[in-house]
């Protein structure tokens, strides 16, 4: 960038000219090299290298839309951490969780948070629901890549929208693959190594139209039916007191449990296997 200064101290055109909406899309012009898909990356796999998140569930609600993820982050047969956070809010109505290399995901989380809100501060109107899914779409397949070589990362994206054909349907569920490819799911979803069970898990037990409160149970049951099974999600720590993150994208914006709220959820759940194991 500094070669690319004027001598006066004046910023490159590219900071003063008539821009675009789009964060990422300014990044390709000004910086290119910032961008998680832009960088050299050395020949062969590199998977092994880093740590690698696992496990998200999303569930559509009566009143929106939850999202969970564990908390363990895996390196080969090593637990790279116990604490990682995989959900967080993409803006004011929405969530994104990601699932695979750990470092790459956060950088494309925040630079998609970024994006969101670029968009509105430039347009003054924020991005419709359906809009954010193809900008997400569109910054995974700029990572394909990095994916090629084992640096894969792939989010999961649900929120409330705001201007729904059918209001008992607001909340809505996005799913992607490493290409870039984008789908809509119905009901609930979820990503990861452990994405299997916790999906069997849902589909015994979700119906349409389920409340925010029993839907956050069935979330952190899916997790520990995940747990149970696959070896890098991470079930409750009773012991550390680390539970999953649990988020919620209602008409009244986005919320994240307290620590406490999810502990009570969790020992709940624990307390219930006691009696039941396969729950």
């Amino acid at each position: 960038m500094a070669k690319d200064f004027d001598p006066s101290g004046r910023l490159p055109d590219v900071f003063t000219n008539a821009g675009t909406s789009s964060f990422t899309q300014f990044l390709t012009y000004a910086a290119p090299e910032m961008l998680p898909g832009r960088r050299p990356l050395p020949p062969g796999l590199a998977g092994d290298m880093a740590p690698h998140g696992t496990t998200i569930v999303a569930i559509a609600t009566a009143e929106g839309v939850v999202m969970a993820g564990d908390r363990r982050a895996t390196m080969g047969n090593l637990i790279a951490s116990r604490d990682i956070e995989k959900v967080h809010p993409a803006d004011s109505y929405s969530l994104i969780g990601i699932a695979g290399t750990a470092g790459i995901g956060i950088e494309l989380m925040r630079l998609f948070q970024v994006e969101l809100e670029h968009y509105e501060k430039i347009e003054g109107i924020m991005l419709s629901l359906d809009g954010k899914a193809n900008r997400l779409a569109g910054m995974v397949r700029g990572n394909l890549g990095a994916a090629m070589q084992g640096l894969a990362v792939v989010p999961l994206f649900a929120g409330y929208d705001l201007s729904p054909t059918d209001p008992a349907k607001a909340g809505r569920i996005f799913s992607f693959d490493v290409a870039g490819g984008l789908y809509e799911e119905t009901g609930y979803d979820s990503i990861g190594s452990g994405s299997l069970f916790a999906k069997s898990a849902l589909k015994k037990k979700y119906r349409a139209g389920v409340s925010t409160e029993d839907a956050i149970r069935l979330a952190v049951e899916a997790l520990y039916d995940a747990a149970d099974d696959d070896t890098a999600t991470g079930g409750p720590d009773v012991t550390r007191k680390i539970y999953p993150v649990v988020m919620t994208a209602t008409a009244q914006g986005t919320h994240r449990l307290g620590e406490e709220e999810v502990a009570a959820v969790a020992e709940a759940v624990v307390a219930g296997r006691m009696e039941n194991p396969g729950g």
